[in-house]
């Protein structure tokens, strides 16, 4: 054995108790061996044998055995048995990889860079089969997630990792039979008030992840019965580029809409997979946007075409501002934001906005010349289409509530 690995052998107990206290300080979780020895000795003995099967195996660049990654894997499902968190069981990875790497850097500057070609040795080797190791961890953590997790449970954490860039998602995935694609559609739809308790909207979640087969997570909102529901549909990778919703995602969100039963708003953004984190945050800015509907199976999901008139609103307060003081002028007329979504959404044809607002359209006449009346605003001018439009939506989404 060369001097660059007798000295990693001599530092490994070291080094091993040095990964297993920046683990105690680092990761909350592990404080818990405070009253739990067993655990951190376990965690010391998995990390002097990692560093001495590199020492073993890095020389002669030979592979982690079947019996090496099944040992790792174990780990992993020890870590998973006691409760680890995917948070946690990530940074884990992280830690334990940087460290490693120190380790062989400290050994090499240790020696006066005497040993490149023991050092080109070891770190050839290290590259491929950590990523074997951290696959085979992942899979043991995932093993035992299957085993303790309720199917719904399972569904979200998928969704949370795919949203999150977290690569345990592809392990996740196979293990719940879900293909993952080059793209997907992030939806995210806002219910400002649950009308439901947890149970049964866990119900809800998993008959719609059953009968869909996308991944869903739901987010309660802090001292509320609302939150947002947020879903990962598969979708063409051409459905990136078009300014409306895929229609998987659209069938998805009236399907959910519609069981809630309460009005919502729902925003949806596309990207491709390794872009989820991304698309996650303009679907809820659009969603935030977004006009709340009646629950219906016709219930769009908005996009950025949508609404990104109030999405650049919602980021200058000053005009913000002077939108909801006409909105307030608006409030002494009878139904008249009711009056001017249904004329927009309508294209401004007087007949159908008439006919869905049930009533005649010399009614309607009326409504859109008091509208001109307290605001100063033509509805039907291009001042009026760019200005009042925006306050509906705003006014419906309840932003300013």
């Amino acid at each position: 054995m060369g001097s660059l690995f007798a000295e990693l052998a001599r530092q490994a107990p070291t080094n091993a108790r040095r990964e297993v206290d920046t683990y105690l300080r680092e990761i909350p979780e592990f404080r818990a061996w405070e009253t739990r020895p067993r655990a951190k000795a376990e965690t010391m003995e998995h990390s002097l044998w990692l560093r001495r099967r590199t020492i073993e195996l890095s020389p002669d660049n030979t592979e982690l055995t079947d019996d090496d990654l099944g040992y790792i894997a174990a780990i992993g499902e020890t870590r998973a048995d006691a409760g680890m968190s995917s948070d946690s069981r990530q940074q884990v990875l992280q830690l334990h990889t940087m460290l490693m790497l120190r380790d062989i850097q400290e050994a090499a500057e240790k020696l006066r860079g005497s040993d490149v070609e023991e050092l080109m040795q070891v770190m050839t080797w290290f590259a491929p089969q950590g990523d074997r190791g951290i696959v085979a961890y992942r899979q043991g953590f995932v093993t035992v997630l299957r085993r303790r997790l309720p199917y719904v449970k399972q569904v979200a954490l998928l969704a949370r990792s795919l949203l999150t860039g977290d690569p345990m998602a592809a392990d996740l995935a196979a293990a719940l039979d879900l293909e993952l694609p080059r793209s997907c559609a992030v939806a995210v739809i806002r219910v400002p008030s649950s009308p439901m308790g947890d149970r049964d909207l866990d119900i809800e979640i998993e008959v719609l992840v059953k009968t869909h087969r996308v991944p869903a997570v739901w987010y309660p909102e802090s001292g509320t019965r609302g939150g947002e529901l947020i879903a990962v549909v598969p979708c063409a990778d051409e459905a990136t580029q078009l300014p409306s919703a895929p229609d998987a995602v659209t069938d998805f969100v009236g399907d959910f809409t519609e069981a809630l039963g309460r009005p919502c708003a729902a925003g949806t953004a596309t990207a491709p997979l390794d872009e989820l984190p991304a698309a996650l945050e303009q679907a809820r800015r659009i969603s935030r946007s977004a006009p709340l509907g009646k629950p219906s199976r016709r219930l769009r999901p908005s996009t950025m075409a949508d609404v990104f008139v109030e999405l650049a609103v919602a980021e200058a307060p000053f005009i913000d501002t002077w939108l909801h003081t006409v909105a307030r002028s608006l409030e002494s007329g009878p139904d008249l934001v009711t009056t001017l979504d249904a004329y927009y959404r309508h294209d401004m044809n007087r007949g159908s906005a008439a006919a869905s607002l049930n009533i005649h359209p010399r009614t309607l006449d009326y409504r859109l010349r008091r509208v001109a009346e307290l605001t100063g605003i033509n509805p039907g001018s291009t001042h009026g289409i760019r200005t009042l439009s925006t306050v509906v939506t705003r006014r419906l989404s309840g932003t300013w509530a």
